[in-house]
């Protein structure tokens, strides 16, 4: 760390305690994404960034390296090594498909306020069957989907008026980015592998 949390308090003449700083400190690395945009994140946004420098160094020895993108204000803290929690077929399908919605966006020149791109659930399903082949899950699971991916930062879940056609739409966060990158399509690929080795031991098994 290049200066203490009891050191930036004190230049803050009290603006900041040792506190404010710890728990941004914490919420970044465990909620991976703060947004100026949101009003409950706003606080810690400010504070990681104004002193970046000092939330950078004090995150690299966890294997955590700090991002900021300054056009849709955002800091995701993300990990050195490509390694996180484990995560579901169904979610990981589903982080692919809304990054490859929001790539066509960004190329369609489709992308709203703060940097999101909206998915109705027919365009959803369309893309989830397009691009994985299989169907998109039932609305109560992708709910369940949208709280997760909800937590980390990639995606918020709009309920629609009482009258509209469907029950709810996906708003697709821009830190989706840097945190759908390349580890995630390995771990498809692992996930796909690992399928093709149930099917072959259960073709085995039939066969014997």
């Amino acid at each position: 760390m290049k200066r203490s949390w009891n050191t930036l308090s004190q230049m803050s003449n009290g603006t900041y305690t040792v506190q404010d700083f710890e728990r941004a400190a914490y919420r970044l690395a465990t909620e991976q994404v703060l947004y100026a945009a949101d009003a409950r994140s706003r606080v810690a946004y400010h504070l990681v960034e104004d002193h970046l420098a000092d939330f950078t160094a004090a995150l690299e020895p966890l294997g955590i390296r700090v991002e900021r993108n300054a056009h849709y204000r955002y800091v995701v803290a993300l990990p050195a090594h490509g390694e996180g929690a484990p995560v579901t077929l169904d979610e990981t399908l589903a982080l692919l498909v809304m990054r490859q919605r929001y790539d066509e966006a960004m190329r369609q020149g489709l992308i709203e306020d703060h940097g999101e791109v909206v998915i109705e659930l027919p365009e959803l399903q369309e893309s989830w069957q397009a691009l994985t082949g299989r169907a998109m899950p039932d609305v109560g699971t992708l709910r369940a989907l949208a709280r997760t991916l909800k937590r980390w930062g990639v995606c918020r879940l709009v309920e629609s008026e009482s009258d509209a056609p469907q029950p709810f739409h996906l708003r697709v966060r821009p830190a989706i980015v840097e945190i759908v990158g390349e580890q995630w399509l390995q771990r498809l690929d692992q996930h796909n592998r690992d399928e093709d080795g149930e099917m072959d031991m259960e073709d085995d098994d039939a066969a014997a």
